[in-house]
């Protein structure tokens, strides 16, 4: 059955969308009325903590530990707030984001783990959070406490207000900081699929020499030494055995060019964006018009990101589409650099089929992209992808 806290496709930090209160008891307002019910003792505890500490540690400034022991309490005050957080959510159905954690480098040392912990604003917010729900818990624990015996049949409506004012508590002193906060939440993420994404690069260059151009060497060093031993006994089979190492010395240098276009083009770096993605449409295999209206070059980041958007998505096409005609626009829209790639092709193309976009979706995404494809079945395919405009230096 679906919960209605938390509908399907309901993002986690979306308000839920709660029924109203009715007259009938239901399980939400049961879960309602035991949010205000326990939060009077657990409301205590949290102030005495957070009163004892901050007396604690403001009394003991004058001392060695004093710092310390407030830069240790605003941690526990964390830990407060995450237990906090996981209550609401449960009863309240309030699904909040969790706060990054405290950056902890090993230079930074003590001094720098002092410091971190003493403005850590998510622990502040977390103590005043305790300092004042006490008066708060009082009140409500006493008003459920009587309504359950005299106001039974208005109880709902009057836990649904009290509540709302719990959960408004709670996304203002609870929440993450403000949107550095999930920004950093973000760029954690993205450096991961980075690190992901350069490593995976670094593999496939391995393999592509080891099994192409170093596997073409090895046999092209040994066909050279045979004939260096029958040079003198047979200088015809030498010859020919000669010849056929220029064969693989060519290949070789061909599979070497191939690989370092796939590192980066020389086209690219010579002569821009639109020469480049013109030389990788002409080896498409349906025709493609490229049209690129930049007044300027990007960074050279973003360019090398945008061409092998393009290239992924022109070997799609040449896999999957059976499209007749695609075409490639670029251009420039204030401060973002614009990539449209269309075919006439069969449709169906999605994040999740496999064909490598998810993969560009998330290399956009690293570097604050976005990656958009709209693709009914039978309708063709148009992919939009979008990319910070750098300038390049």
């Amino acid at each position: 059955m679906t919960d209605p806290l938390h509908p399907p496709g309901a993002a986690d930090d979306e308000r839920p969308v709660l029924p109203s209160p009715r007259f009938a008891y239901d399980r939400h307002t049961w879960k309602e009325i035991s949010f205000l019910l326990t939060s009077f003792p657990l409301a205590v505890l949290g102030f005495i903590y957070a009163l004892t500490m901050l007396a604690l540690g403001a009394g003991l400034t004058v001392t060695v530990i004093g710092l310390p022991l407030i830069a240790g309490g605003l941690a526990g005050a964390r830990l407060l707030g995450k237990a906090e957080r996981g209550r609401a959510r449960k009863l309240l159905g309030v699904r909040i984001e969790e706060p990054s954690p405290l950056p902890r480098r090993r230079e930074d040392g003590f001094f720098g783990w002092l410091w971190n912990g003493l403005k850590d604003p998510v622990g502040w917010r977390a103590v005043l959070y305790e300092l004042i729900r006490l008066p708060w818990g009082i009140l409500t624990f006493t008003v459920t406490l009587v309504g359950l015996f005299v106001l039974w049949p208005v109880l709902p409506f009057v836990a649904r207000g009290l509540t709302n004012a719990d959960r408004a508590m709670v996304r203002a002193l609870l929440s993450p900081s403000d949107e550095l906060e999930r920004r950093i939440a973000e760029l954690e993420s993205d450096r991961g699929v980075v690190v992901d994404t350069a490593a995976a690069d670094l593999r496939r260059i391995e393999r592509d020499l080891h099994d192409g151009a170093q596997a073409r060497l090895v046999n092209l060093a040994m066909g050279l030494g045979l004939a260096k031993e029958k040079l003198l006994e047979d200088p015809e089979a030498a010859a020919e055995m000669v010849g056929e190492a220029h064969g693989e010395v060519k290949l070789a240098l061909r599979e070497l060019r191939d690989l370092a276009r796939g590192i980066h083009p020389a086209v690219l770096t010579d002569r821009g964006l639109d020469a480049a993605l013109s030389s990788i449409a002409s080896r498409c295999t349906v025709p493609v018009k490229v049209t690129a209206e930049l007044p300027a070059r990007p960074a050279e980041a973003i360019e090398g990101i945008a061409y092998f958007t393009v290239s992924e998505l022109l070997q799609n096409v040449s896999k999957h589409s059976r499209a007749t005609k695609a075409s490639v626009d670029v251009w420039r829209s204030d401060e973002r650099l614009l990539i449209q790639v269309q075919d006439d092709g069969q449709g169906g193309a999605s994040l999740d089929k496999g064909t490598g976009m998810s993969g560009l979706a998330e290399r956009l995404g690293a570097v604050d992209g976005l990656f958009v494809v709209d693709s009914p079945d039978g309708g063709g395919t148009t992919v939009t992808a979008e990319l910070p405009w750098r300038d390049r230096s």
